[in-house]
């Protein structure tokens, strides 16, 4: 079990609806817009275990979904998302400052767009292409039955089978990148949030480390590990003394 604790999530929002003259190359003005975009759904789960949350406005107020997503937030050391930096937290704090909402308590963020990014020259890293590419149990999945924006749609009518589309899309998002995180978190870069502190462990996934020559950070000359587990591998140093930090 991790000492920190690490909260994987994902939303969905409603479109933002406006009066437009044309299908192409439009520029929207503020009053063409009819009604704001919104928080429509948010799933989550903690990191390595079974139970999955999950709300949605076919219930439930914006405000208590808002509330819902808060208090996970307030409680997580780390967030795990997919393009979550330039999104998810970003529309979270959008509508926590509109409803008047204190902030979470601060947390680190692993946003596995942006490690795989900077980890290697992947042809996409959207999550559709990189859990089709890397995952064996969760991928990304379509809604066919509601193609394109008409799962939107048909949720803002209230169309139970809609919602019912949603959940499944939603959580399947939430699992495919926690699935994704873990192919991809022994390519972090060092200053990447680490999960576990107990001398000679991963960082990253908790699993038993064994030193590997020496390295130098500054003037210090440290012990380097890499992690034994299979499916992991990840490399790091042994904690820098105090005095050398």
């Amino acid at each position: 079990m991790s000492q920190q604790r690490c909260l994987v999530f994902d939303i969905e929002t409603f479109p933002i609806l406006a009066y437009v003259w044309g299908l192409k190359d439009q520029n929207i003005a503020l009053n063409q817009i009819k009604e704001d975009w919104s928080l429509a759904a948010w799933g989550a789960k903690w990191l390595d275990q079974s139970n999955i949350m999950y709300q949605d406005r076919s219930t439930q107020s914006e405000r208590s979904l808002l509330y819902g997503i808060w208090c996970l937030l307030d409680k997580a050391d780390i967030v795990i998302t997919q393009n979550g930096k330039a999104f998810d937290s970003k529309k979270l704090n959008a509508k926590f400052i509109q409803y008047g909402m204190k902030p979470p308590k601060p947390y680190k963020h692993i946003d596995t767009y942006l490690l795989a990014k900077s980890a290697a020259d992947f042809t996409s890293n959207k999550l559709e292409y990189l859990t089709a590419k890397l995952c064996k149990k969760y991928k990304k999945t379509t809604h066919a039955h509601f193609p394109g924006m008409s799962l939107w749609t048909e949720c803002l009518k209230n169309n139970p089978k809609a919602w019912k589309k949603m959940r499944t899309y939603n959580i399947a998002d939430v699992l495919s990148t926690e699935e994704l995180y873990n192919h991809l978190k022994a390519w972090g870069p060092q200053n990447m949030p680490k999960l576990y502190f107990t001398p000679l462990k991963c960082s990253i996934c908790g699993f038993r480390a064994q030193r590997r020559g020496d390295a130098v950070v500054g003037k210090t000359k440290v012990k380097r590990v890499q992690c034994q587990s299979p499916t992991c591998g990840k490399w790091g140093i042994e904690s820098l003394p105090k005095e050398a930090k």
